[in-house]
């Protein structure tokens, strides 16, 4: 077992951001959770307590810089510390660009690249002073590709794993940085979808998706590394999936 570690993590409520909370905290290390569905949250939180872990949560909503920067400080205030912060919150509605579903596109832009920007400008003050601290980014495989329907998505990913590896290029020595790209992954995000065509592509291409404790797993392997060594990227994906 690793020393315990104070870990925010971000769309903490489904998916991902839930598996991962529950392993860490399984694992021993604090987690604060950060969503805004609260009543989901609390609920996760009153879980993990019962399972023996330990939780907090905050409703949070990763387009709102200030609200960010309010979570990391309370969770510092309150632990004396922040480890680490897993950037997790993202939404996913594709369509086709001649469908100009703008909105949907700018949503993708505020949580998908300002959220993870706000987390970024939140945490680094403070992984500065401590000397010490981890950035994880949870991006996908289409950082590393662009398929039909997805291609705001897909350029919003790009843009996470570019901002995340210029993070990682410009950090102090002791702040690691690590990005984790799943592929299909068992989810709510494609319930966000309202293009019908997009909907049942969709709905093919998730047959084989996985379970999202698989990248909660990837997310601890890169937390528990020794201090000296930084797990810059893991790809997750499907065996079926190529």
């Amino acid at each position: 077992m690793t020393t315990p570690k104070i870990v925010l993590i971000t769309g903490a409520s489904s998916g991902i951001g839930q598996a991962t909370a529950v392993r860490l905290a399984r694992e021993g290390h604090v987690v604060v959770l950060g969503a805004r569905r609260e009543d989901r949250l609390t609920a996760l939180a009153e879980t993990i307590r019962r399972d023996g872990g330990v939780a907090y949560a905050r409703r949070l909503d990763v387009t709102d810089r200030d609200d960010v920067g309010a979570f990391v400080d309370a969770a510092a205030a309150e632990h004396g510390r922040v480890d680490a912060i897993v950037n997790n919150a993202g939404v996913m509605p594709l369509s086709r660009l001649d469908s100009l579903l703008v909105a949907e596109w700018d949503r993708m832009i505020d949580v998908n690249i300002r959220g993870l920007l706000h987390g970024i400008a939140a945490a680094l003050p403070w992984f500065r002073r401590q000397g010490t601290g981890h950035f994880v980014t949870v991006a996908s495989t289409g950082a590393h590709e662009v398929v039909p329907t997805a291609a705001v998505y897909c350029g919003t990913k790009y843009a996470a794993w570019a901002i995340t590896e210029g993070l990682r290029r410009e950090a102090d020595p002791g702040i690691r940085v690590t990005t984790v790209s799943p592929g299909v992954v068992e989810s709510e995000l494609a319930d966000t979808i309202t293009e019908a065509g997009a909907k049942e592509a969709m709905r093919a291409y998730r047959a084989a998706a996985i379970p999202a404790d698989a990248i909660a797993g990837a997310v601890s392997y890169a937390l528990a590394q020794p201090a000296d060594v930084d797990v810059n990227e893991l790809v997750v994906r499907p065996t079926r999936q190529r």
